[in-house]
């Protein structure tokens, strides 16, 4: 039996690469081993194209675009065809180019697939610099975030299309996302990986490192959009935690805190840092606090002697400024070191303080206040601005980036939408008995985690039975540096991050369901 494709591409009608640059993607296709295929491009083409096209002798069609949206457009293209498969190429952004045997063998893995309604592959990142094989993330129920990789080139199943009536028409910003969710409902998504030199495609573009702040430039009716669409799809596989469903006012772990608040830093060689941290605690306008450092680099770490100068018989020792506790292990492990701070906190409330970073005089008085208006708040959450360390160590307001708030974190909603994205935000407040009531803090004991992620888990965690309580005015300041961990990052700790992360929310996604299913 011979199984009919249609290729689906865009032209490079919205001048975002060269005419050549275009070709060299056509003459990938009309080069494929397998010519069991027709061809819909997406906007007009120039007239070097449609020579190509012509000597080839494939069967093309051009689809006009003008006044349709992205998924009118491809919706035209993949329902006027009875092909039993769609290649579709994402060149919108980036020049992509197949290799000749791609086609077929996306063929012949549909076949040991049947129960697979979408494949993506692994592909080649040509930039000016370097040549690099990118290599994506297997699928998994956990994999809801909007901003994760498939790659350029999807081959779908029509009948998978047909499943969910082909893509939404309504959606504006969100279409791959939200079609690769709903397949996923339906079907399998199987990824073909590779070792060495077994990529599918090259993808031309710039060799760009990843920010973790550019999530925060993408417009608020982007963001609805895709909270929407993750919304909609915890509710298709029973995921979905209804407003003020299993909230609980009810602690299991008594209460016997002596002060207001602990502030616990995890820190490990970071001397320049810590003295800055430290004043910020000391300069709450609630003093009924204490500081707890942690010290994770052994004996000879130099925060040490830093720490040491704001204790009794220290140059910066104050009596009436809160208490400095230090705590000095030798396992390097940010959870581990939260669980032992919480473990001898004589304050009610954890606050979180990362090394480099400083709390708003104000913070700790406004985290209080959110947790006394309601006995239902298991956590409460802040925002926060990002300053930066220049060279010559002043410190300055990024300004380019705004208040990050992060307005997902509704009464109605924030808990589900969670998912969807990778911070909380900061800085993170939560009861010291219900750190100890959710199981503490993971210490790199969960699938993929290395001293990443354990503040998530405990999030989502909380927000299955307590309300998480927002404070929308910025109470903290995250300062990027050169050696800071929301710096400009690589790929390569993007994805095990994210892996981490994704196993996560795999593991909070099955216990969700097994609770609707007992509840119903």
């Amino acid at each position: 039996m011979v199984y009919k494709t249609t290729i689906i591409l865009h032209s490079n009608a919205n001048k975002n690469q060269t005419i050549d640059e275009f070709n060299r993607t056509i003459r990938s296709i009309t080069s494929q081993i397998n010519q069991e295929f027709d061809l819909s491009i997406l906007g007009a083409v120039d007239d070097s194209t449609r020579a190509l096209l012509e000597k080839s002798s494939i069967k093309f069609q051009i689809i006009d675009t003008q006044g349709k949206s992205y998924p009118e457009a491809l919706n035209e293209a993949s329902k006027n065809t009875n092909a039993n498969y769609l290649l579709y190429i994402d060149n919108r952004s980036n020049t992509v180019a197949l290799r000749k045997a791609a086609l077929e063998a996306f063929l012949i893995s549909a076949l040991r697939n049947p129960d697979t309604g979408l494949f993506y592959a692994d592909y080649n990142l040509e930039t000016e610099d370097e040549m690099k094989e990118i290599k994506l993330l297997f699928h998994h129920i956990g994999r809801v975030r909007d901003n994760q990789d498939y790659g350029k080139v999807f081959f779908i199943r029509k009948s998978a299309l047909e499943k969910i009536s082909f893509l939404d028409e309504s959606v504006k910003y969100n279409s791959l996302y939200d079609l690769r969710l709903k397949i996923s409902e339906h079907f399998k998504l199987t990824r073909i990986s590779n070792k060495y030199n077994g990529s599918f495609y090259t993808v031309y573009a710039s060799g760009e490192k990843v920010n973790v702040f550019d999530y925060l430039l993408a417009g608020k009716e982007v963001q609805l959009e895709a909270e929407n669409i993750v919304t909609n799809h915890l509710k298709q596989i029973g995921a979905f935690l209804p407003p003020d469903q299993f909230y609980t006012s009810e602690k299991h772990f008594k209460d016997e805190s002596t002060l207001k608040a602990s502030v616990i830093i995890p820190v490990g060689f970071r001397p320049e840092f810590i003295g800055i941290a430290i004043e910020s605690i000391q300069q709450q306008t609630v003093k009924d606090i204490e500081a707890i450092i942690v010290v994770n680099g052994g004996d000879n770490d130099p925060t040490i002697p830093v720490v040491k100068k704001y204790m009794k018989g220290g140059e910066f020792f104050d009596q009436d400024k809160p208490e400095v506790r230090l705590i000095v292990v030798d396992i390097n492990s940010i959870g581990f070191c939260l669980n032992l701070g919480a473990n001898q906190a004589k304050g009610k409330y954890y606050v979180q303080l990362d090394s480099d970073d400083r709390l708003k005089p104000d913070a700790i008085e406004k985290i209080i206040d959110c947790f006394n208006s309601s006995d239902k708040i298991g956590m409460v959450i802040g925002s926060y601005e990002v300053w930066e360390k220049s060279e010559d160590n002043t410190l300055s307001r990024m300004e380019e980036i705004p208040v990050v708030t992060h307005d997902e974190w509704t009464d109605d909603n924030g808990r589900n939408n969670l998912l969807r994205i990778n911070g909380a935000g900061a800085p993170r407040s939560i009861p010291i008995n219900i750190i100890k009531e959710m199981g503490y803090f993971g210490i790199n004991d969960d699938a993929f985690a290395r001293n990443y992620g354990e503040d998530y888990e405990m999030v989502n965690k909380i927000a299955g039975y307590y309300k998480i309580g927002r404070i929308y005015d910025p109470i903290y300041e995250v300062i990027r540096h050169s050696g800071g961990t929301d710096h400009a990052i690589n790929q390569d700790v993007v994805d095990r991050n994210d892996e981490a992360k994704d196993d996560m929310r795999k593991e909070i996604i099955l216990r969700r369901i097994e609770k609707n299913v007992f509840i119903s």
